[in-house]
């Protein structure tokens, strides 16, 4: 009997000693698979939504929780970029691996056959302001002609202008109706008004700032709707609905369907699927913690950048489609306003001809598995009802990760 409880003992005491060794060396064989990775992300911090989502993604270190959580040891490069053109330009030579911008240059990546891999909604339903001096004789659209514009070309600034043109005087060229555009590649630039530009299209941060310092006036904006310095066929002031808006096969959104999403490099897809879907959770993750929060204080995250009081600044929030929604994931209505910018920009004469359905379709696919997983981890989300509903001010549809589904257009 002796014998066989010694050879018990034994026994427990190798077992133990064994399952001890195990547990000594486990985080030894972790450790020993975590990678190592350095992430750049360009952002437009001067601009809306992704501005305070961002800021919320540095400050809590979102994106590096989210990697580590999948074995990454991550060191993330934030960079802020004025405007689309140098972020894109960095994107195509391989030095950024993230980066958000809006339909405009997207469509034109897309157009140039370009290595493009759509993410997610960086921000959208942006307001965007035409703009003069407070004692200009410039006072609705009409009074445009034969003066000087100021306006991104290449970019959306330029785009909504000949949306406007369009609907309100019949043609999309300023060339037409005898309007100089002038190129101002930041809204410091555009909001300044120098000496010979006799007005603007400014981003709504812009021209809050220029309204408050310098007394700029607005005389419309993109929603179709007029400024306080509007007069003209429709009335006299601020808020009133402009018919030609209706025009639009983007209203109720208004002359404009703006969407800006996140691109992520296709090599990092291939690589490193697993750091993409980080990355989108890191997104997710920070557009359901601003949404919970007073607009004001949401604002604060990009006060810097801004320059708004709460007051002012949650105005910008409030128009965002991230923080109606509550959640970033792209949809086939997205997807809809590149196709249909794209029309647009042939008119404006940006591009030769407009892109095919399957040419927007498909710049989803590369990353459509990691955007599910990422839907799929994510603690809040929406449901299909969500992503069906027609009720709203924004155009949804199914997600990015159904794109095969998505129904055929031209």
């Amino acid at each position: 009997m002796t014998g066989k409880i010694a050879t018990a003992s034994r026994r427990r005491f190798i077992a133990t000693a064994a399952a001890g060794a195990l547990a000594l060396a486990a985080p030894y064989v972790r450790a020993q698979t975590r990678k190592s990775a350095k992430i750049s992300i360009g952002r437009q911090p001067w601009a809306a939504g992704n501005s305070p989502v961002t800021q919320y993604m540095i400050n809590n270190k979102t994106f590096e929780k989210f990697a580590g959580d999948t074995g990454y040891d991550l060191t993330v490069d934030y960079r802020d970029y004025p405007s689309a053109l140098p972020m894109v330009e960095a994107y195509l030579s391989g030095n950024l691996d993230f980066g958000m911008w809006g339909n405009t240059p997207i469509v034109r990546l897309i157009a140039q056959n370009q290595p493009i891999n759509l993410l997610t909604v960086g921000e959208g339903h942006f307001r965007f302001v035409l703009a003069t001096r407070k004692d200009s004789p410039i006072r609705n659209i009409a009074d445009l002609k034969g003066k000087t514009v100021g306006a991104l070309l290449g970019g959306d600034p330029f785009n909504v202008l000949s949306q406007m043109l369009r609907y309100e005087l019949g043609n999309a060229d300023p060339k037409a109706h005898n309007i100089t555009v002038v190129n101002t590649p930041t809204q410091a630039q555009a909001a300044a008004m120098p000496t010979g530009m006799d007005a603007a299209i400014l981003i709504y941060p812009a021209f809050l700032k220029a309204a408050t310092e310098v007394g700029t006036v607005g005389i419309m904006n993109s929603f179709g709707y007029t400024e306080s310095h509007y007069k003209g066929p429709a009335g006299e002031g601020a808020g009133i609905l402009l018919e030609s808006v209706k025009k639009s096969p983007f209203f109720p959104d208004g002359y404009y369907l703006h969407r800006s999403f996140w691109m992520g490099h296709p090599k990092l897809s291939a690589s490193d699927p697993a750091l993409v879907t980080a990355f989108v959770m890191a997104q997710q993750d920070a557009v359901v913690k601003l949404s919970a929060m007073d607009r004001g204080q949401v604002s604060e995250l990009a006060r810097k950048y801004w320059e708004l009081d709460p007051k002012l600044g949650s105005l910008v929030v409030g128009d965002d489609v991230l923080f109606s929604r509550g959640w970033c994931w792209p949809t086939e209505g997205d997807a809809t306003a590149v196709l249909e910018i794209s029309k647009f920009m042939v008119e404006g004469k940006l591009i030769q001809k407009p892109l095919a359905w399957s040419q927007v379709r498909d710049s989803f696919a590369p990353s459509a598995n990691a955007l599910r997983d990422a839907y799929v981890k994510s603690g809040s989300k929406p449901d299909a009802a969500a992503f069906a509903a027609t009720n709203v001010k924004d155009l949804r549809g199914l997600p990015a990760w159904d794109y095969a589904k998505w129904r055929e257009r031209t």
